[in-house]
């Protein structure tokens, strides 16, 4: 069929006489007889993109008739091509990604095309929020001097972003100093709808689409885009003309019913939706809010839920546009022609408003009151292991009563009150809060929790309550209008008071930036094994991530990390014990309790209308092109011309992924024989584990890497910061001191070895992971990873793929993966491969001894096929085991064929 078959152009009224021409939905469902209107609303936003980017080639009729017949329940074996409208970048996964499309723009030169080939083909925008740390804090400049110390040791990273901004026609930085990139992108880039020429006619618009290089893009879907996280590998292969392929989802409703309570927060409630979507397994499914309860939730709220999808492992958490949207549209400064366009837009498609319950067909219905949700915190590990408040101080007590092999903590009972004195003189014991940090994009910038917790903060210090001084307490706003709107209602001071000044426009403590604690407190903590704790406001509390000696870390609201800050300990049951002691009106010092500094949802509301100023975002936002701050004008050396030199440096390097490049791709592996183990480990190994973003250790591989180099331990920084150096990071690739591989044997206490080791087989040497894989590598020995359930959860991280494939993994067999990371193995030539039914690391009795062959990949490959893989044992005996090949589409069939992604769309654009 041609394309001219479905050509639905249709024009609609923007505002006015003013007229526009779009893709109609409607006029598409009468023309094939199907009813749309009983699609997820997500769903037709993507049959749209198909629709409007219907070629032929990549994108045919038969892809638009699939999706437009998409069954709730239907056995998913379609693939869908998704070409999105703008690509969203940060800086800690946008700067590989330059260095790969730089290497590229060598590789056209070298071959004597022409570099500009290699050019993004819709928007890209890389918001710097990665990069600073909180090395200050209490004090009234540590916001300008954290930021100093983030131009000094980014000054390379960020001459290199220049360059790319010079160097490519659609790339632009949003300079650090701004905010976190997800309310950056809410607040500003998100534009509702596009729109583009159509030949001298009427433009043709379209809705607002995107994928970004972090997890928590789905922020977006707050206010109706569709977008998720992808890692930089796929990011690049969409922003160069290739659609974003992926396997036709289910798509899981979620029908809010009620209201939240009287001081219950947004926070509260993503952490139980959370929980219950875990359990749910909505793995690689959207997930579409609807119902009364969905309308009655504020937008920002709504963007709350949204951002959290990756902790519920959703490929999205999807809300719809209706008046809730367009008011936000309006308080964050957009343009009246923006706005109209958008709603109208909306209006004319169909897609405007929250669904009722009934009107929808979903795959599933999940059903949550609004009203049964309480207050809570996440905990000690895990983003989905949610506790009501009052259950807190209990479950602590829990983490030393049970056996060591449930908790890993290596702790007794009695252990919980013990009490230790560091060379500083300062008390600690176990379950002490000793960073408290109102962080990350999920909760940073929701005015409805923020003006909680300076309401609450003013009512604890005129009760006279104080923050320990050796807790490291920090806010760091999503977005320079949270302090804008704090100043404006009076807040600002209280919260400096307690501690919570505001430190850094970035993601700080919840990406692991929280700097270190102090050299005291760290022998303490180490030499008497405390088990201390954070609390933050963010959505990831992984082992390891926040700080490397803090083993116990709670997700919380913004009020309620002020809380515990105040509490000072875990063990602290704030529902039935007092927050501190403070003085009453009579002056007198007396307990006081949560209850008494908690504000009401009428005292919040009366400040509202400080934090909905078009004018002050306008104002803001401006800034971005016209006065992005003295550092970054500052910055000199930028590299110009179109290809770039590659100048030494410890930040940058060259990637190897098109060493030895040709136009036609290698033959791809058809089978690998006497394999080893690289590495054996257990369930919910996330993306933190895989390839850390935080802190690098000088005994670590990566930090002997960096000391031969004449760089200072004081100055090297964090892997995150270092990802444009292959060198650096495939050192740090399994080297989180929190991970645990099985094959070393147990400890005499019952406790696992922690670290980045493994055992060189088979001689049986203990060593580093990189030095074994090096060593295997040399040797022409191929490895394997195996793994459990929930393999690679967590961020979008394509290093843990990347590096994965330097180290000369050439398969991960896993129970089962997250989403994002089977994309990026496949995308890195690595082959993601699933057990059977109950089959397991466990079940099968791999130790790592053993040697691995795997069968099956020879002649035509097929998505989602069974291979076997053959185990031979130490003892002589074989036994072969049926696996499944991740591989899902046949899209990704090509770019394994293909040595990955990369090479695959660099061939295409070379040969165009």
């Amino acid at each position: 069929m041609s394309r001219n078959t479905l050509n639905t152009l249709k024009e609609f009224n923007i505002s006015g006489s003013k007229k526009g021409t779009f893709y109609s939905l409607p006029a598409l469902g009468k023309k094939l007889g199907v009813n749309l209107s009983r699609l997820p609303i997500s769903i037709r936003i993507v049959l749209e993109s198909v629709l409007r980017n219907c070629d032929g080639k990549k994108v045919t009729e038969e892809h638009i008739h699939q999706l437009a017949n998409w069954s709730p329940t239907a056995t998913r074996t379609d693939e869908i091509p998704f070409v999105v409208a703008r690509v969203v970048l940060q800086d800690f996964t946008g700067v590989p990604l330059l260095a790969d499309l730089a290497a590229m723009r060598g590789v056209a030169a070298r071959m004597g095309k022409n570099p500009k080939n290699i050019e993004p083909l819709v928007p890209v925008d890389l918001v710097v929020d990665h990069s600073i740390q909180i090395d200050h804090f209490r004090q009234k400049n540590a916001l300008d001097l954290n930021m100093k110390l983030e131009f000094q040791r980014n000054n390379e990273r960020y001459q290199f972003m220049k360059w790319g901004m010079q160097a490519f026609d659609t790339f632009g930085v949003v300079p650090p100093g701004f905010g976190i990139v997800h309310q950056v992108n809410l607040e500003y880039l998100a534009r509702g709808v596009h729109k583009r020429k159509n030949g001298g006619k009427t433009d043709i618009y379209y809705p607002d689409t995107l994928v970004g290089t972090d997890s928590h893009t789905t922020m977006i879907n707050g206010i109706g885009v569709v977008g998720w996280g992808v890692g930089g590998i796929e990011a690049e292969a969409g922003m160069l003309g290739q659609p974003v392929y992926f396997l036709t989802p289910d798509v899981v409703g979620v029908n809010l019913t009620g209201q939240l309570r009287e001081g219950v927060t947004a926070t509260d409630l993503v952490l139980t939706i959370t929980e219950l979507l875990r359990k749910e397994k909505v793995v690689g499914k959207f997930v579409e809010f609807f119902g009364e309860g969905t309308e009655s939730l504020s937008l920002t709220d709504r963007a709350t839920i949204a951002n959290m999808a990756p902790e519920y492992g959703a490929t999205m958490g999807f809300f719809p546009v209706d008046d809730a949207t367009i008011d936000y549209f309006k308080g964050t400064g957009r343009t009246k022609a923006e706005i109209d366009a958008f709603e109208n837009y909306f209006k004319a498609q169909g897609l405007y408003g929250i669904p009722k319950s009934g009107e929808i067909d979903y795959t599933h219905v999940v059903a949550l009151d609004l009203g049964s949700v309480a207050p809570s915190l996440a905990g000690p590990k895990r983003p989905q292991d949610r506790i009501e408040i009052g259950n807190v101080k209990q479950n602590f007590a829990d983490l030393f009563a049970k056996p060591t092999s449930e908790n890993g903590f290596n702790k007794k009972a009695e252990d919980l009150d013990a009490t230790y004195t560091n060379s500083d003189g300062v008390k600690v014991k176990n379950g002490d809060v000793l960073i408290a940090a109102i962080t990350s994009c999920t909760n940073t910038s929701n005015p409805s929790v923020l003006l909680t917790a300076g309401l609450l903060a003013k009512k604890a210090v005129e009760a006279g309550l104080k923050v320990s001084p050796h807790i490291k307490t920090s806010l760091a706003p999503g977005s320079r209008v949270v302090t804008e709107y704090l100043q404006a209602a009076g807040l600002l001071p209280y919260l400096e008071k307690l501690g919570f000044g505001v430190t850094a426009y970035g993601c700080t403590t919840c990406i692991g930036n929280a700097g270190d604690l102090t050299p005291a407190m760290n022998e303490a903590i180490v030499q008497n094994d405390i088990v201390a704790s954070a609390v933050l406001s963010g959505n990831r509390n992984f082992e390891a991530r926040i700080h490397p000696n803090i083993r116990s870390n709670f997700l919380a609201s913004p009020p309620l990390v002020v809380a515990y800050a105040i509490a000072g300990n875990m063990t602290r049951d704030l529902m039935t014990e007092p927050v501190g002691r403070g003085k009453g009106a009579d002056g007198k010092m007396r307990d006081v309790y949560l209850g008494d500094i908690w504000p009401t949802s009428q005292e919040v509301s009366k400040l509202m209308k400080f934090a909905m100023n078009a004018k002050v975002f306008k104002d803001n936002y401006a800034q971005v092109k016209t006065a992005p701050g003295k550092l970054w004008e500052g910055i000199k050396g930028v590299a110009e011309g179109q290809v770039y030199d590659w100048p030494s440096s410890t930040y940058i390097a060259e990637p190897p992924f098109f060493n030895d490049f040709t136009m036609e791709p290698k033959a791809a592996a058809t089978g690998i024989t006497a394999a080893r183990a690289l590495g054996v480990f257990g369930d919910s190994i996330t993306t933190d584990h895989i390839s850390p973003a935080g802190s690098i250790k000088d005994t670590s591989p990566a930090g002997k890497y960096l000391t031969e180099k004449g760089v200072l331990k004081a100055d090297f920084n964090s892997y995150g910061s270092r990802r444009g150096n292959h060198e650096i990071m495939m050192r740090g690739t399994f080297a989180n001191v929190r991970i645990k591989n099985l094959m070393i044997p147990i400890k005499p206490d019952g406790s696992r070895v922690e670290g980045g080791i493994t055992r060189f087989q088979p001689t049986g040497e203990e060593m580093s992971i990189y030095d074994a894989a090096m060593r295997y590598v040399s040797e022409g020995t191929p490895t394997m990873v195996f793994a459990g359930e929930e393999y690679g959860t967590g961020s979008s991280r394509d290093w843990a793929a990347k590096g994965t494939q330097l180290l000369g993994v050439k398969a991960v067999i896993a129970r089962s993966y997250e989403r994002i990371h089977r994309s990026n193995l496949v995308g890195m030539g690595v082959l993601p491969l699933q057990f059977l039914g109950d089959d397991s690391v466990t079940t099968l009795g791999i130790t790592g001894a053993e040697t691995f062959d795997l069968k099956g990949l020879e002649g035509n490959l097929r998505p989602q096929q069974e291979v076997t893989l053959v185990i031979h044992r130490a003892n002589g005996q074989s036994q072969d085991v049926k696996v499944l090949l991740r591989i899902d589409t046949p899209i990704e069939v090509d770019y394994y064929k293909h040595g990955g992604i990369l090479p695959f769309v660099l061939r295409q654009l070379l040969a165009a």
